[in-house]
């Protein structure tokens, strides 16, 4: 697997002592102290506002809006064709195959074919959500922000990939969460959403994605060829984000925000009473 050449840097956690009381020195100038006290509390109420766990960069953004081989990472045009993602009837029964570039493709009749896709929502221990923003090197909505993994199970060993499997070989691939932390039994199935999204005209969406929640404190180590930054958000804090982020949201984000993220944030304690695997929404004609 190709280095990781993007520089991480820690944010330091400045809420791990706020019950903390100074010891007010005898000798100190009292306005010096309370002026400091008031810079001190300002930093605490800015870094609570959203607490960054770690934010990445990425250099020399790509945005091809054309089937350009050039404008293309290796790793992604390699995936276009080496992937055989799983394609799908309305019910969400399986009935072929096809390569993520033809599941990707826009016809000339402005269709898509319609595959399973899978997107992961994750949470730490807090119920803060992770917040990441795709890669300028995807060839699908480069540089949008969106949940923490969106991706699709795949025909492998001639047969279908389960798609927690395949959430967990993801979340390893993109997010760097090592296997062995992500228990299966943590992934709560939460529903099936069927969408469409015509994309640039070129590169589009047609799927049933199928909606995963998982809460647990894992370490992250992003590839930069997938993810360019990532941060937690506490859920007081969504609503006010949103509106400073650079770029647009993906469609499938934007619907599950719109339609049931609140709902299912403020349960994460009983996730499982509110899942419906059983059944699909239809999202067809709107982002």
């Amino acid at each position: 697997m190709e280095e990781n050449n993007v520089d991480t840097k820690d944010v330091p956690d400045v809420r791990q002592n706020e019950n903390e009381v100074p010891d007010i020195p005898v000798t100190a100038n009292m306005k010096e102290y309370l002026i400091k006290m008031l810079v001190r509390r300002f930093t605490r109420s800015l870094w609570n506002s959203v607490r960054v766990e770690k934010r990445l960069f990425a250099s020399d953004p790509v945005q091809p809006k054309v089937e350009d081989p050039e404008a293309v990472e290796p790793v992604q045009l390699e995936a276009l064709d080496k992937d055989i993602c799983l394609l799908v009837d309305e019910k969400d029964n399986f009935v072929g195959t096809a390569t993520k570039r033809e599941c990707h493709k826009v016809g000339e009749d402005g269709k898509v074919l319609l595959h399973r896709a899978f997107s992961v929502f994750l949470f730490n221990k807090r119920g803060d959500m992770l917040l990441q923003r795709r890669s300028p090197h995807k060839v699908t909505y480069p540089e949008y922000y969106t949940n923490a993994c969106c991706s699709h199970p795949l025909y492998i060993d001639d047969k279908p990939e389960d798609v927690i499997t395949a959430a967990r070989r993801r979340l390893n691939h993109e997010l760097g969460i090592p296997l062995e932390s992500m228990d299966p039994e943590l992934f709560t199935f939460m529903t099936r959403v069927h969408y469409h999204d015509p994309g640039d005209g070129v590169w589009g969406e047609h799927e049933i994605d199928h909606i995963l929640f998982f809460q647990s404190d894992v370490k992250v180590k992003p590839n930069s060829n997938e993810i360019s930054e990532y941060c937690f958000v506490p859920k007081a804090e969504f609503n006010s984000y949103l509106p400073t982020l650079e770029g647009p949201v993906t469609p499938w984000f934007n619907m599950i925000r719109r339609h049931r993220l609140k709902l299912w944030w403020d349960n994460l304690h009983r996730l499982k009473e509110l899942a419906e695997p059983d059944k699909i929404q239809k999202f067809l004609n709107e982002k």
